[in-house]
């Protein structure tokens, strides 16, 4: 049995009045576009969550509901402005049914946007984890089955306190919507748990230099949380070992991760014994995950691939699955303004790689959390990650009331959450 077969099978419909045998309209291939970074920051990853995409299609044999899928790339450089551009391109000139994607979090807040103004396509995010993407303004026909980024932080800043005893820390983080959403769910768990903020830098998005950023960190801190990936992370790295800062390091969802732990050089290595959350966790028993490894490394040969999947893969992956669960459960059908697909997206559940995922009002993943540290491979051949311990059902308002959430949290920018008001509070 595929992978993908075997994902189908653990999934859960619970659609009343579908029974997946509905012909399709037609016998026109489906044609997905996948919207998906090339060019940046996030130029690897981007290309490890193409990779993802293609796993999934490849394992349901290139067709679903009964007709065969044909697939357009939108490639962008992680900007909203390049996504947009790509998007109009992947509807008004290559005519796809569906898309798959955006990679990057400001990207997802633009697609939302444009999904309000294209009724008629049904957009499956890729990565992109900004919260508000489904939390404000969500958009009928935009579905997102990875938990955001908010979600993926929380547990990290209680784990820090009680486990290592870091109560003080500065914070550096990416400023745009995504490194927002992911310092808040730091953030506000750290806080929650008695821990104190003392100081919060904010740096663009592809940015090279962190000279200035690096000399101006506190040194009366117990760790220095690090809210930046991709090729931003092994900037910061490079030079921060260069300055010969030795502070200990709490790692973003985004840092973590294949994509950064196997960059050339040594400086990678001050991230041995950070820890982070998110995602997923390399050494996760689940038995989805270890299938999923297994397909990932045999279907690309060792240079052309990351040693297992980054959470790009991973997160692309699951995406395109669940469009292809969803197409199998109504026949390929998508007349209608592609109602009964929608209906069999919002009900779709699945034991994934990465744990059970479902969908709440918003279209938005209540899933799982690993909270991971980093360290050598047994063979000391490079930088791998081993699990601390995993969250099952987390939502997008870590269980408290949306109001009571508003209050105490609030949506993500640079000055929330209030750090000691929620000291305050849980005191």
């Amino acid at each position: 049995m595929t992978l993908k077969k075997a994902l189908v099978a653990t999934a859960i419909l619970a659609v009343g009045g579908l029974v997946g045998q509905v012909a399709a309209a037609d016998e026109d291939p489906i044609r997905i576009g996948v919207l998906v970074t090339q060019e940046g920051t996030f130029a690897n990853a981007g290309s490890d969550g193409l990779r993802g995409f293609e796993l999934a299609l490849r394992e349901a044999g290139m067709e679903a509901g009964g007709r065969s899928i044909e697939w357009v790339l939108g490639p962008t450089n992680g900007t909203p402005d390049s996504a947009l551009r790509a998007a109009r391109q992947l509807v008004d000139s290559d005519d796809v049914d569906l898309i798959i994607g955006p990679l990057s979090g400001s990207e997802g807040i633009a697609m939302r946007d444009y999904a309000h103004t294209v009724p008629e396509i049904t957009i499956i995010n890729g990565v992109s984890s900004a919260m508000e993407t489904t939390f404000v303004d969500p958009a009928e026909n935009f579905f997102r089955f990875n938990i955001q980024g908010a979600q993926a932080g929380y547990g990290l800043g209680s784990y820090v306190v009680n486990e290592r005893g870091w109560t003080r820390v500065a914070t550096v983080a990416a400023d745009y919507s995504f490194g927002y959403t992911n310092f808040l769910g730091f953030a506000a768990d750290f806080c929650a748990a008695g821990g104190e903020i003392v100081e919060r830098f904010w740096v663009p998005l592809g940015s090279s230099d962190f000279g200035a950023v690096i000399a101006a960190l506190p040194y009366d801190v117990d760790a220095i949380y690090l809210g930046i990936g991709g090729t931003d992370a092994i900037n910061f790295l490079n030079q921060y070992e260069q300055a010969g800062a030795e502070t200990n390091l709490i790692g973003s969802s985004i840092i973590a991760d294949q994509s950064v732990l196997t960059a050339r050089g040594t400086a990678r290595d001050a991230l041995i014994g950070t820890p982070a959350a998110g995602w997923q966790a390399a050494d996760s028993d689940l038995p989805e995950w270890q299938a999923f490894v297994a397909a990932y490394q045999a279907g690309w040969p060792e240079d052309e691939r990351f040693p297992s999947p980054s959470l790009y893969a991973t997160l692309y992956y699951n995406a395109t699955v669940a469009a292809l669960t969803a197409l199998d459960e109504v026949g390929g059908d998508l007349s209608d303004g592609h109602t009964e697909f929608r209906a069999a997206l919002s009900a779709l559940e699945m034991d994934s790689p990465i744990g059970h995922i479902s969908l709440d009002e918003n279209r938005q993943a209540v899933g799982s959390v690993f909270i991971s540290e980093v360290v050598e491979n047994a063979d000391g051949t490079g930088l791998t990650t081993q699990l601390v311990s995993r969250t099952d059902g987390v939502n997008a308002t870590f269980g408290l009331p949306t109001d009571q959430f508003m209050s105490m949290v609030g949506l993500p920018s640079r000055d929330t959450p209030d750090c000691d008001a929620l000291r305050d509070a849980a005191n």
